[in-house]
């Protein structure tokens, strides 16, 4: 599974990248946290965790009086701000988002939690890679339990990643109509089988789409099971590399570019090599 990210992209350098019509960045934005978020959202985050808000893109109707396009009638890419881990609209507690912040791409068209997004409801979320645990074969901690490492992964030729996502709208039956956090906008990552190599260190991986798929993945039209499930298969080994990184990434509140930075060759310890299998340390 995915449980932490990076994405210290800037929001201005995410609308040319990714071809952004509308930001919706500065829009006020429900949040489950609380306490304020660090850093703010919106903001490099070298540890995206769940319950966070995080920058992820969509493709909607914009409100008549956002844009020309929406006279036309035309779906506009927006960036917005949502927060990490699927409410589904039928829940009677937002808190269940907190277990929903990956969904398996093997079953995410028949999971009643997923499926309504899956099929016109789907988001791009942009990192520049995620964490995983290794865990060891061969040393334990303190608690003589196996040892975990962290790792951090990304694409090798160190261009961002994109995540496939889902996101979905809770309404909130306690708060007036008007009340501005009446809303709940969420998202969750979709997960696939790990390449060959990376599946060293988790069984599971981030759907990563390439830029060609991003239009159809985000058209809210395009509702089709069979090209859906298609991009859900989408597999192309070899586009990522990792290496093992400080366990500071295991606090949720550590943050800054040094959590990105290559542990030591002298302080692994039973770590395997992905790419070899060679047990180091």
């Amino acid at each position: 599974m995915c449980g932490r990210y990076a994405a210290s992209t800037e929001i201005e350098d995410l609308l040319t990248e990714l071809d952004i019509d509308l930001d919706r960045t500065g829009e006020p934005a429900r949040s489950l946290l609380k306490t304020p978020q660090q850093p703010p959202a919106g903001q490099p985050d070298w540890n995206v965790a769940p319950t966070k808000q995080a920058p992820v893109v969509l493709t909607r109707h914009p409100r008549r009086e956002e844009d020309e396009a929406a006279a036309k009638g035309d779906p506009a890419r927006q960036l917005r701000l949502l927060t990490w881990g699927l409410v589904p609209s039928w829940a009677k507690d937002p808190g269940v988002g907190a277990r929903m912040i990956n969904a398996r791409a093997e079953t995410v068209l028949d999971k009643p939690a997923f499926a309504k997004a899956a099929a016109s409801r789907r988001c791009l979320v942009p990192a520049d890679g995620w964490y995983e645990w290794q865990v060891s074969p061969v040393a334990t901690d303190a608690k003589g339990k196996p040892r975990k490492q962290p790792f951090f992964i990304h694409r090798g030729d160190d261009s961002p990643v994109t995540f496939a996502g889902l996101y979905e709208f809770w309404r909130d039956p306690s708060r007036a109509a008007d009340d501005p956090d009446a809303w709940l906008t969420t998202y969750a990552i979709v997960t696939t089988a790990a390449d060959p190599g990376m599946d060293r260190i988790h069984d599971r991986q981030p759907l990563v789409l390439e830029p060609g798929m991003w239009a159809d993945w985000l058209d809210p039209e395009l509702t089709d099971r069979g090209h859906v499930q298609e991009m859900l298969d989408f597999a192309a080994p070899g586009r990522f590399a990792a290496y093992p990184v400080s366990t500071a990434v295991n606090g949720a509140r550590s943050n800054g570019p040094e959590l990105l930075e290559p542990l030591p060759a002298d302080q692994l310890v039973g770590v395997v090599d992905p790419q070899t299998g060679e047990v180091l340390g």
